[in-house]
């Protein structure tokens, strides 16, 4: 018999899933599974386990446009951190930029990516600047698809209910509506680039449903469907080199107005040289994804190493103002053993495709498919309050999801088909999810708000725009599954072509000032706080505090 990966103390439990298993399985075949919440039912468990929805985790935003607002501690210390320019001292280098641009996309991700290729398409020049490689970001981490609504029995109208709902009606309708109505584009114009989405033997998409969805519009590749899409952004983007620079590891410190108030450029910091570097542009597009690695509420994260939510601190200091940023979203489903995968995402597609999360005991506890918000406060309800966790050697708690129910549903091997990158990842610690199942536990995934804007991605400083996960207002207070990669691509190709018609129309970009900075910073002084940081982050640190003092 093959040795299970998972180490004896574990084991009591696995045998309970494995015992009730059979009966799961024929209640599943039936379509019975546990009943879901009402929408009372669903105001009562995120106001009672929900992180974000606890009123002792948050302290007022005490400047800006959004003064007042009650925000969680690690993203309050961003926004009101310490800029990196004095003022006085760094105007000289604003008279000389470096670069100059007619648009300037800060972020490569698949909004930056999708940004860069539509403004050059419609006639602009085009810099990319991003603080990693170009494709470090949260989009090539997304795993179990992205929403579309065009087979023949669903309509945008449907996608568009189904938004609004799962976002509990706090959504802003105009790029909703956008949003649905790109869907079918987006998807033809990815697979036109090269993507390989699933398909049916007849050649036809392969669609399922998510959690909070009235129809199956989730396209897939694999669990890695971000993953290809950034691979064929990339590839376009880089096969365009005549209208598109691309420069990386320089991290935007600081966005530029020039003296009408406009936006002018940004300043940015050479990773590898420790050197300043000045863009002017006609047209700045802000695409730098979300602040997972803030850790809020000290939760683990899904999210790349550069997610720290630095295009929030630029805008917000610009007085751009935010929108949505309540409640940020705790997927459900992160992997808490083994320990080198903590936070690590285990897609939705695990429970669209029949996966069962239980309790210590083998037990369902809830219906598989609820909004992300909801599902993730059954399972913390579940762990801390029902004491039916299961705890692992290091002390962490988890529920199974109990993926061999997959191959029983669908035939064997779906599990090493559909969901390769999983099945690899865990094999790497001996553990066959194709035959044992995942040990998970809420983790902190994505920034459901962000700046506000309009459904052309522009913010209310004139030629600043903003796409992807650093905007808000399309999703509300959550997210549903597979409408991030389609927010990235839509609203990037929106912003893409209106930053460069744009920069065709603006006539000069006048004298580059910081003196938004200085007004910042007086803000801060009379408000008395002493910035605990400096701001934007730029990238986490993990050291103990012993080793940063030596």
């Amino acid at each position: 018999m093959k040795k299970s990966g998972y180490p004896e103390s574990l084991q009591e439990s696995l045998a309970n899933v494995e015992k009730t298993r059979s009966e799961r399985l024929k209640e599943a075949k039936k379509q019975k599974y546990f009943p879901k919440l009402s929408p009372d039912e669903y105001r009562e468990v995120l106001e009672k386990y929900h992180p974000d929805y606890k009123p002792e985790e948050r302290k007022p935003l005490q400047v800006g446009p959004n003064k007042g607002d009650m925000l969680q501690p690690e993203l309050l210390a961003v926004l009101q951190g310490r800029p990196w320019l004095e003022p006085g001292s760094f105007e000289a280098r604003l008279k000389s930029p470096d670069l100059s641009t007619d648009v300037l996309v800060i972020g490569g991700g698949g909004a930056g990516s999708a940004a860069a290729l539509l403004a050059a398409e419609n006639g602009a020049d085009v810099l990319m600047v991003t603080k990693l490689r170009h494709g470090d970001a949260n989009t090539v981490m997304a795993e179990g698809g992205i929403q579309a609504a065009d087979l023949p029995y669903d309509s945008p109208y449907f996608h568009f209910l189904d938004v609004i709902g799962g976002g509990h009606f706090t959504n802003d309708k105009k790029l909703v509506r956008a949003l649905v109505t790109d869907g079918p584009l987006v998807i033809k114009w990815l697979e036109d680039l090269g993507m390989m989405f699933d398909k049916e033997p007849d050649g036809t998409m392969k669609e399922l449903k998510g959690g909070g969805l009235c129809r199956r519009r989730m396209h897939s590749s694999a669990d890695m469907t971000g993953s290809e899409i950034m691979r064929v952004l990339r590839d376009e983007v880089r096969n365009r080199e005549d209208k598109i620079r691309v420069l990386e590891f320089c991290a935007a410190i600081e966005l530029l107005l020039d003296e009408d108030g406009a936006i002018g450029g940004a300043v940015f910091y050479n990773l590898d040289t420790e050197e300043y570097i000045v863009v002017k542009a006609r047209a700045v597009i802000l695409a730098t994804g979300g602040s997972g690695r803030l850790h809020l509420h000290g939760y683990a994260t899904t999210n790349h190493y550069g997610a720290t939510g630095d295009g929030l601190a630029l805008a917000y200091r610009l007085g751009v103002p935010l929108k949505n940023m309540k409640y940020a979203q705790f997927h459900p489903t992160g992997a808490v053993f083994p320990e080198q995968c903590v936070g690590m995402l285990i897609t939705e597609k695990v429970r669209t495709l029949g996966g069962e999360p239980v309790n210590y005991h083998g037990e369902r506890f809830c219906y598989p498919l609820e909004p992300r918000d909801v599902e993730a406060s059954l399972f913390i309800r579940e762990c801390l309050e029902r004491g039916n966790g299961v705890v692992t050697p290091t002390g962490r708690v988890g529920i199974w999801l109990d993926s061999p129910m997959i191959d029983m549903l669908h035939g064997e091997g779906t599990v090493a088909k559909a969901l390769a990158g999983k099945y690899l990842q865990f094999k790497r610690y001996g553990i066959d999810i194709a035959k044992e199942p995942m040990l998970i536990f809420p983790t902190l995934h994505y920034q459901n708000g962000g700046l506000e804007i309009n459904e052309y991605g522009e913010t209310k400083v004139p030629g600043l725009f903003a796409a992807g996960e650093v905007a808000g207002g399309v999703h509300g207070d959550n997210r549903l599954m597979g409408n991030s990669l389609l927010d990235t691509n839509v609203f990037g190709r929106r912003a893409g072509a209106k930053a460069a018609e744009f920069a065709k129309q603006r006539q000069e970009v006048k004298t580059l000032t910081l003196k938004h900075i200085e007004k910042y910073l007086k803000e801060l002084e009379a408000a008395g706080i002493e910035p605990e940081i400096q701001s934007p982050v730029v990238l986490p640190d993990y050291r103990h505090q012993e080793v940063v003092e030596g």
